[in-house]
């Protein structure tokens, strides 16, 4: 089950999830006076959500892993495309969100001396400038996209359409996002950065939001030229956050912010403290990830969540959120209700990753199910694969427990599942034997299951959410993008940052 599929599965059956909390009308004095608590903690030690800023320096084996991980987009990215590809070393198609975190790479590798600005330019400017000449159309092959969004996935050779893949988009808006955050870094008057500028800005323009929205104020998740639209939309919670945003604050076709309110209509179907504290759960730890690698949450809050907060009687965002559903994988890990070797809680993390292969098999007297690649969480879907992006992407939510357990992965299964380019995709101590063939990876003594390639949608939130944690970065840039700001003042964000 791939992750788009993980999602319509979840789509179709989150009536079945919900465990209460509708939202209750409170006096406008009491969420008022909640958010000034929240501001007046922004203003006063500089914690936010409890989280204090942390110095430039991290802990040095953070410090390495981000080094590494970028290493590995500097090393696979094709220089005369900046086409990144899905994994790596398998021989693979481009993935476009792997290509946005590739561009949200660049700067930061300048900020950290890893590569000078001169050369994060040039690469950036030949990828906007390859996606702009990129055919688009309505037929099934020979182009790359459609309406100003892009196929999933791409040819690396030629940048088209990669056999049938789906027009994306939540990866044509990861895409976008990177694009977005490029241009706001570049923003010198070199002819170059000019260029990216501009180039950035008509790549966002074309993108014909309101063709997606097949259902009533939902925007679709997908569409194939073979069939049309996908039967799922961006409804229930999960990462697609990203997505309302930019298609409310598209400069040329925005959509009515009616989508995000119901959007946000759905959300009593995620509400739980089934792992701990209450929040809006999405069981892969990448839906509470994604979106916030480019919009800071922090201190700002949508009638939702000021609802929320006056139900509760404590201030509650969707940072806040994210930092809640990073605890609740942690106790899982803690609890393991499935007695999966290896988890704990220093040593946890589900997310949608590479695993062995799709089959059963008895293990010390119980049958075992494994799944390839999967969204997996708590409770869904588990087979006993940790992702260390899971807990490395989350860093900027919970340091205090995410910087422990990358420590204690490195520590315990060393260079079975961590090398020059960070780690490997996943590993399952679980699965030490196999009775048949593996789809993906391989056995490695004292280890396990390891998979034997890198994902770009999961080593570019490594890399952005420690710079995150570390300096604001990625999101002190884009408080400043005009049009994410708009679409939040739209969709009724208050507070924070937005009041500045």
């Amino acid at each position: 089950m791939n992750r788009r599929n993980f999602l319509m599965r979840t789509t179709a059956g989150a009536a079945a999830m919900a465990v209460g909390g509708a939202i209750a009308s409170q006096a406008m004095a009491q969420q008022t006076g909640l958010a000034q608590q929240a501001d007046a903690a922004q203003r006063g030690s500089g914690a936010v959500n409890g989280t204090q800023r942390r110095p430039l320096r991290l802990d040095r084996e953070i410090d390495e892993l981000q080094e590494r991980t970028f290493r590995w987009f500097e090393k696979v990215t094709d220089r005369r495309t900046g086409l990144t590809p899905d994994r790596w070393p398998s021989k693979s198609f481009c993935s476009i969100a792997a290509v946005g975190f590739a561009l949200t790479c660049w700067p930061i590798g300048v900020e950290r001396r890893w590569m000078s600005r001169d050369e994060a330019r040039e690469r950036t400017l030949i990828t906007v400038r390859y996606f702009q000449s990129l055919p688009q159309g309505p037929e099934p092959t020979g182009t790359a996209g459609h309406k100003g969004f892009f196929y999933h996935f791409l040819d690396m050779e030629t940048g088209l359409r990669y056999r049938t893949n789906e027009l994306s988009t939540v990866d044509t808006a990861l895409l976008i996002a990177g694009m977005l955050f490029a241009a706001r870094y570049f923003n010198g008057d070199h002819p170059q950065e000019v260029e990216i500028r501009s180039v950035v800005q008509a790549l966002y323009e074309r993108i014909e939001w309101p063709w997606a929205v097949v259902r009533v104020n939902r925007i679709t998740m997908g569409w194939h030229p073979e069939t049309g639209f996908i039967p799922s939309d961006w409804h229930v919670y999960n990462e697609g956050m990203l997505i309302l945003l930019l298609a409310i604050g598209s400069p040329t076709h925005p959509v009515s912010v009616n989508v995000w309110h119901e959007w946000a209509a759905s959300y009593d179907e995620s509400w739980t403290d089934r792992w701990g504290s209450w929040h809006l759960n999405f069981a892969p730890i990448f839906g509470h990830q994604y979106s916030h690698m480019y919009v800071d949450f922090r201190g700002i809050q949508d009638a939702w969540m000021r609802g929320q907060s006056a139900q509760l009687g404590e201030y509650l965002d969707y940072f806040e959120n994210s930092r809640r559903a990073v605890y609740a994988q942690q106790k899982y890990g803690h609890d393991n209700p499935g007695q999966w070797v290896g988890y704990s809680s220093e040593t946890w993390g589900l997310t949608a990753c590479d695993g062995p292969g799709d089959f059963k098999q008895v293990i010390n007297g119980v049958e075992r199910e494994f799944f390839s690649y999967s969204a997996r969480g708590p409770g869904d879907r588990d087979d006993g694969t940790i992702a260390p992006t899971a807990a490395a992407s989350s860093i900027a939510f919970a340091p205090e427990i995410v910087v422990p357990c990358v420590k204690a992965m490195k520590s315990r299964f060393g260079a079975g599942i961590y090398t020059e380019w960070g780690f490997l995709d996943s590993f399952n101590p679980t699965l030490t034997f196999r009775d048949g063939p593996l789809l993906h990876g391989k056995i490695v003594d004292g280890v396990g299951w390891v998979a034997d390639d890198y994902l770009g949608i999961d080593q570019g939130p490594i890399v952005g959410m420690t710079e995150n944690h570390r300096s604001d970065f990625i999101w002190r840039y884009m408080r400043d993008e005009p049009h994410i700001r708009k679409a939040l003042e739209t969709a009724g964000f208050t507070g924070g940052w937005l009041s500045a």
